[in-house]
């Protein structure tokens, strides 16, 4: 398998972000494209050919949120663009309005996940998932937010309650974000696991990569449903300390 590896990551990584460690985004700039887009673009397309039921998964209440969420990312990634967009590494996409996840795992490098609200908890109704950080989608979809953070030993009652409420302020056109760190051995960017067999924990001493993600929630102004989006970085360990200006 090939090794994908950004050269920077435009944050600092490494800084303190407890959860939930959430920041105002700005909505012109949710989306990044960096120095491994054709890469990554490519091998998200070898795995929604090859292993389409493990990184997609979408109910038929997640479709008008979807086909929405197509729209805003037409809209900020390729402006103008209606029944194809050619993208920067050259390949050209046709937009498939009636599979909107399809099209949206071949136009920009973030994973996306749909979660609407279903009495008092937000449920996973849909999701784009082909570089999962030790979870399966397979395990989470259409489940609330405190059963999909189970496998999380910080994510406790009380932290639970204040992502819920987050969720339920979240305003469209007011994206935030957040980032974590984690320490692997392995850069492979699909990484499932199931709950039931935790990762074993990796320090920046015994670990040879650093994998971040870069999380963005927002609302979709239309269907109201929340959009949980993750850009995920891999650096080299011995690369991550010669990092110059994080942003």
């Amino acid at each position: 398998m090939t090794v994908i590896l950004q050269q920077a990551i435009p944050y600092d990584p490494l800084a303190p972000n407890p959860l939930p460690g959430i920041k105002p985004a700005d909505p012109r700039n949710w989306l990044h494209r960096d120095d491994a887009f054709a890469a990554q673009m490519q091998r998200r397309a070898d795995l929604l050919a090859q292993q389409g039921l493990d990184v997609l998964a979408q109910s038929p209440e997640a479709l008008k949120p979807a086909q929405e969420l197509l729209d805003l990312v037409l809209q900020q990634a390729y402006p103008g663009a209606s029944d194809q967009v050619l993208r920067p590494d050259g390949v050209r996409v046709e937009i498939d309005r009636a599979h909107p996840l399809e099209s949206l795992c071949q136009l920009v490098q973030e994973d996306f996940c749909i979660l609407q609200k279903r009495g008092d908890e937000h449920v996973l109704t849909g999701a784009i998932l082909c570089f999962p950080a030790s979870w399966m989608l397979s395990e989470k979809f259409m489940r609330p937010l405190i059963a999909i953070h189970e496998p999380v030993d910080v994510y406790d009652a009380n932290i639970a309650r204040r992502v819920q409420r987050l969720f339920d302020g979240i305003q469209p056109d007011r994206p935030l974000w957040r980032f974590n760190a984690l320490w692997y051995h392995d850069a492979e960017l699909f990484q499932p696991r199931s709950a039931k067999h935790r990762r074993e924990p990796r320090d920046e001493n015994s670990a040879r990569y650093l994998r971040s993600e870069r999380q963005t929630l927002l609302r979709l102004p239309q269907t109201k449903a929340v959009v949980f989006a993750i850009h995920t970085y891999v650096m080299a360990a011995d690369q991550v300390s010669k990092m110059e200006n994080p942003a």
